[in-house]
C-alpha cells in the first residue's frame, strides 16, 4: 500500500486489479454461504462493481436497471447490463454467459420478464428457497413476489456489507489513491482562495484538478461553504462570493477506480489572522477529529469512537467508505444502543463540527483504516495553521510550515 504512481508497471509492485476482482468475489460468496439466503439480486450499481468490476455510467440520482446481479450460492455472478457488448469486448475474467443484456427495472412490466430469465440462468425456480434484494421500490417487489409466489425475501444488502465492511489490501489502497487525486485538489483549491471568487469558482478549480488526475466522478456534489453558510451549516456549493476573513469549509472526494476520496479542511479566506473564538472552536472539532481517530483500535466499538468526539457532532460522526462512499460502520448516535466492534481492515471517515452563529463553523474530516496498532490515518493533509494552536501527537503534517 505504497505512495506510488497510479499506473501498471512492471518494476513495482501495485495494485494488483485481478486479485482485487477475485478476492472481493470471494468475500461475497463466503458471505452469502454462511447467510440463509440462497441468492442474491443485486441493484445497487456500486455493488455490481464489487462482484464483477463493471464500472457503471454515473448519475446524480437513483436509477434502478443501470446495472444488475445475480449471484446464487455456490455460483458466480451474472451481470446484466444495457453496456453488455462493452462488458464481453473487455472484462475477460468474465464468461460469456454471465454478460447478459439489461435488466429493465424502470419499466415495471418488464421485471417479470427478466425474473423469467434468472430461472433459466440459475437453474431454479427457487421454489421455497430464499432471496436477498439489496434494493427496490414497491412496483418491483410485487413483480418479483409473483414472479416467485413461494420464495422468501429479506435484505441482500445486509449480507453484502458483511463482505464488504473489511478491505483487502488492493481496496485500501485504491482508496489512497483517490486521497492523492483529492489532496490534489485542495491545493488547488487552496491556492484559488482569495477574497471575491465564488463557492462555485473554488469547486471548479478542484473538480477539475480531481478530473484531470482520472477521477471517474465525485463522491457526491461537493461543498464548499463560506461565511455565514458555516453556521448552522450548509451541505452544498452557492454562488457566494467569498468575503476577506470568512471561514470556507472545503469537502470534497474525487474516485479511483470505483473507491471514494471524501476529506474535510476549513480554511481562513485571505491574509488575515481568525478571531480567538475562532481559533477555539476550530480546536475544538480538531481535537474531536484526531482524538476519534486515536479511539479508533482493536478492542473498541462505534460507540468509543464516536464518544471521543463528542459534543461536536452533527447527528453523524462518520461513514464507511468502499466502492459506495457511506456504507458500514456507522458513527452515530445509534452506536449507544448497538455499538460495534472494530476489526483490521475496517475503512472510515470521521467528521466532527463546532460552530456558532456569527463566529464560524469548522468541519474537518479524516479517513483511516483500522490495523492490528495504531490507526492508520491516511488523510494526512494539513489543517490551516492560524487556527491550531496546540498539534495533536497524532498530527505528523501541520505546524510544520511555521
Amino acid at each position: 500500500m505504497g505512495d506510488w504512481g497510479l499506473m501498471g508497471v512492471d518494476w513495482e509492485q501495485r495494485i494488483d486489479y485481478d486479485r482485487l476482482r477475485k478476492e472481493r468475489l470471494q468475500k461475497a460468496k463466503d458471505a452469502l454461504a454462511s447467510s440463509e439466503a440462497d441468492v442474491l439480486f443485486v441493484f445497487r450499481t456500486e455493488d455490481c462493481r464489487y462482484l464483477t468490476g463493471f464500472r457503471s455510467h454515473l448519475h446524480p440520482t437513483a436509477s434502478l436497471g443501470m446495472a444488475a446481479c445475480v449471484l446464487a450460492k455456490g455460483g458466480d455472478p451474472y451481470l446484466f447490463s444495457m453496456d453488455n457488448d462493452h462488458a464481453h469486448l473487455r472484462m475477460q475474467w468474465l464468461d460469456e454467459e454471465q454478460i447478459q443484456p439489461r435488466a429493465n427495472l424502470r419499466d415495471i412490466s418488464a421485471v417479470k420478464e427478466w425474473a423469467e430469465r434468472v430461472k433459466g440462468l440459475i437453474g431454479d425456480n427457487l421454489d421455497g428457497k430464499t432471496i436477498g434484494v439489496d434494493l427496490w421500490s414497491p412496483a418491483i417487489e410485487e413483480r418479483l413476489r409473483e414472479a416467485f409466489p413461494k420464495s422468501k425475501f429479506i435484505d441482500g444488502y445486509e449480507v453484502l456489507m458483511k463482505a464488504k465492511i473489511t478491505k483487502t489490501v488492493d481496496e485500501i489502497s485504491c482508496l489512497k489513491a483517490a486521497t492523492f487525486i483529492t489532496e490534489a485538489a485542495f491545493e488547488d483549491g487552496i491556492d484559488f482562495l482569495r477574497p471575491g471568487v465564488r463557492e462555485c469558482e473554488v469547486l471548479a478549480v478542484m473538480w477539475h484538478r480531481m478530473t484531470a488526475l482520472g477521477s471517474e466522478w465525485t463522491q457526491c456534489a461537493n461543498i464548499i461553504c463560506s461565511g455565514p453558510y458555516t453556521a448552522p451549516y450548509r451541505r452544498l456549493t452557492s454562488d457566494r462570493i467569498i468575503r476577506k476573513g470568512d471561514m470556507v469549509i472545503m469537502d470534497v472526494g474525487g474516485c479511483f477506480n470505483g473507491y471514494w476520496g471524501d476529506f474535510t479542511r476549513t480554511w481562513v479566506c485571505g491574509d488575515i489572522m481568525p478571531t480567538e473564538e475562532q481559533i477555539d472552536l476550530h480546536m475544538k472539532c480538531y481535537n474531536a477529529v484526531w482524538d476519534s481517530c486515536a479511539a479508533s483500535k482493536l478492542g473498541n466499538t462505534t460507540l468509543d469512537v464516536y464518544q471521543a468526539a463528542e459534543p461536536y457532532v452533527l447527528d453523524s460522526l462518520g461513514h464507511g467508505s468502499g466502492t459506495n462512499p457511506w456504507e458500514l460502520p456507522y458513527f452515530s448516535p445509534a452506536a449507544y444502543e448497538d455499538p460495534m466492534p472494530l476489526e483490521v481492515g475496517m475503512t472510515y471517515n470521521l467528521e466532527p463540527y463546532a460552530g456558532k452563529p456569527g463566529i464560524g463553523g469548522f468541519r474537518l474530516e479524516n479517513n483511516l483504516v483500522v490495523t492490528e496498532g495504531e490507526p492508520d490515518v491516511y488523510t494526512p493533509y494539513p489543517y490551516d495553521e492560524r487556527l491550531v494552536t496546540d498539534v495533536h501527537p497524532l498530527d505528523t503534517t501541520t505546524g510544520r510550515t511555521r
